[in-house]
């Protein structure tokens, strides 16, 4: 493909992407498959062109005087962000070939312009609805959380299943793979890899047979922060895809059950009544982890959801007990104040995500906001009437958003006073966690809430508040 054709490719993405929901991966997926054509250096290339717009969507919008479609916003970025030259621009669309047709009077205009004074919402990337929240949070440091969390390509960070290795073992052998891990600072159980080239990390064999699975480590260091230990009762209320689900059964295990137990070996003969005879070749069965007793149970309203966590149980090595919940939260009746540890990751905007889906950022709308806020509210007073007392409620979003965060635990907290505060620099002491976890997250906490983001930990945006029931 010639230059000026991805140029074309990628503004009908961002066309498409605009005019759905699916993720742009998928999109761009989708696109690579009815495309054969496009060699693997012509998907790449494509592929950074949709998403440097995507990250700079807002900037681009206003400087395009408020267009909205692909082909401006790639004009946009043409100019605005690669630098080109006005003469350079209009030679890749001069309407050749498959090349995009020539530029207009206004789209020439638009990027002929030098803007003098630049909106702070523009500059930094943001919805402006977003703005003030951020403001409200960060105070004078909103600019440089906004840039980190919209402008930087997301590492890829993995979960060491201890179940099923250790972590200089998986080290060892994705070097062999040709990739080059490092260990992330906050999670003992993390490795991390760079996004350039992105790594095809399901094709590994590793992943494959369970020793590691895709986690930010933002999100492996809330899992540790529940306190679960062997012989609890763990409660996920909402498991989603089931990486948090698998990151408490790590924890769970048995004292030193870092090995799967093998099955006993079956014998080659056996007796019956008419002598001895060659026993039946049964089918291999998967290794089993030694576990403490306990139960793990995982929760959602969406059934398919819950169909698809047991796959990954299954390559992990570990087992829990799976409860499709009803509308209003019905079907867990039986395990009312039983729970050790209720682990509540609430529906979000996902904002903490933006810089792995920045698509996301310019779909949300405020109304989707406050609808989440009036449903992480009611989640979480019935998730709470779960936890038995002496255990543990905790409440997690990936969102940036204070409505989310702040506000939802403030209202939590007025109107449940059986649930102490429990403060985070007393959970970072888990074998989980790394020594410099322990000194930097706790003087990030604010006693029993923690805020991590892109800006200050290099994870996604987490945000956990951890409780005790005393009455």
């Amino acid at each position: 493909m010639t230059p000026a054709a991805r140029l074309a490719s990628a503004a009908a993405i961002i066309d498409r992407i605009s005019a759905g929901k699916a993720p742009a991966e998928a999109v761009l997926k989708t696109w690579g498959t009815e495309n054969r054509y496009a060699g693997s250096k012509d998907r790449r290339a494509i592929a950074d062109q949709v998403y440097k717009v995507l990250r700079a969507r807002g900037r681009l919008v206003w400087a395009m005087g408020g267009r909205e479609d692909g082909r401006a916003l790639v004009i946009g970025a043409l100019s605005l962000i690669d630098g080109l030259s006005v003469e350079a621009i209009e030679a890749l669309h001069s309407g050749d070939g498959y090349g995009p047709k020539p530029l207009s009077k206004q789209e020439r205009s638009r990027i002929s312009m030098t803007a003098d004074e630049v909106p702070g919402w523009v500059a930094a990337g943001l919805p402006e609805f977003v703005v003030e929240d951020f403001r409200h949070t960060f105070g004078d440091r909103w600019a440089e959380e906004a840039a980190g969390l919209m402008v930087p390509r997301a590492p890829i960070d993995l979960r060491v299943n201890g179940a099923r290795a250790t972590v200089d073992e998986v080290m060892a052998e994705l070097r062999e793979a040709g990739l080059s891990p490092e260990r992330t600072p906050w999670s003992a159980w993390g490795l991390r890899l760079s996004a350039e080239p992105p790594p095809n990390v399901q094709a590994l064999e590793a992943f494959k047979a369970g020793r590691i699975e895709i986690q930010d480590e933002g999100s492996q260091v809330v899992c540790w922060l529940a306190g679960v230990a062997p012989g609890m009762t763990v409660v996920d209320y909402c498991a989603g895809g089931g990486g948090k689900t698998l990151g408490l059964a790590m924890q769970g295990l048995a004292d030193g059950a870092s090995r799967v137990e093998a099955a006993p070996p079956e014998p080659e003969r056996i007796w019956t009544p008419t002598g001895w005879v060659d026993a039946p070749k049964s089918k291999p069965k998967a290794a089993t982890v030694a576990q403490a007793e306990g139960r793990l149970i995982a929760c959602d309203v969406v059934q398919k959801r819950l169909d698809n966590i047991r796959p990954r149980l299954a390559r992990a090595g570990v087992e829990a007990e799976l409860i499709h919940l009803g509308p209003n939260g019905g079907g867990v009746e039986d395990i009312v104040g039983i729970a050790d540890v209720v682990f509540v990751d609430a529906p979000c905007t996902g904002s903490g995500t933006w810089r792995r889906r920045p698509e996301d950022a310019w779909r949300l709308k405020p109304e989707d906001v406050d609808r989440m806020h009036s449903l992480q509210m009611a989640i979480l007073a019935r998730a709470a009437k779960l936890v038995k007392p002496g255990g543990r409620l905790v409440y997690v979003t990936c969102s940036m958003l204070r409505v989310e965060n702040e506000a939802t635990v403030d209202h939590f907290e007025e109107d449940h006073p059986g649930f102490a505060p429990v403060e985070i620099a007393g959970a970072l002491y888990s074998a989980a966690m790394t020594d410099a976890a322990r000194e930097t997250l706790a003087g990030l906490a604010q006693g029993h809430r923690l805020r991590m983001s892109p800006a200050t930990t290099d994870t996604d945006g987490f945000f956990v508040a951890l409780y005790e029931r005393r009455a």
